[in-house]
């Protein structure tokens, strides 16, 4: 069992940058591949940056390749969504995810769920 909760979101101003974390419990947290999230009002969730266990491999949507940096330490449980250069489009609820299976931008295939932190970008 895998707990995850996310922290970091606010209320931001375009062009401005902010860190989101996703802390997990359990020891096998290095054994899981993760994954951020998005969901915005009247939307589906959508794939934004997915991340391999051990943290060599990295993966983005386009729509934030280049902004959006995803890292994690597990030394300390965590894993991280730096975004720089935001925009009024990036305004969603951002959730984590584990997953036990490789690389994939699907939500069904992920197995744990953090509760979601908002992030509102104003223009």
């Amino acid at each position: 069992q895998v707990q995850l909760v996310e922290s970091g979101g606010g209320l931001v101003q375009a062009g401005a940058s902010l860190r989101l974390s996703c802390a997990a419990s359990g020891r096998i947290f290095s054994t899981y591949g993760m994954g951020w999230f998005r969901q915005a009002p009247g939307k589906e969730r959508e794939f934004v940056a997915g991340i391999s266990s051990s943290g060599i491999a990295t993966y983005y949507a386009d729509s934030v390749k280049g902004r959006f940096t995803i890292s994690r330490d597990n030394a300390k449980n965590t894993m991280y969504l730096q975004m720089n250069s935001l925009k009024p489009e990036d305004t969603a609820v951002y959730s984590c995810a584990a997953r036990r299976v490789a690389h994939t931008t699907k939500p069904a295939e992920y197995d744990y769920w953090g509760q979601g932190t908002q992030v509102t970008v104003s223009s």
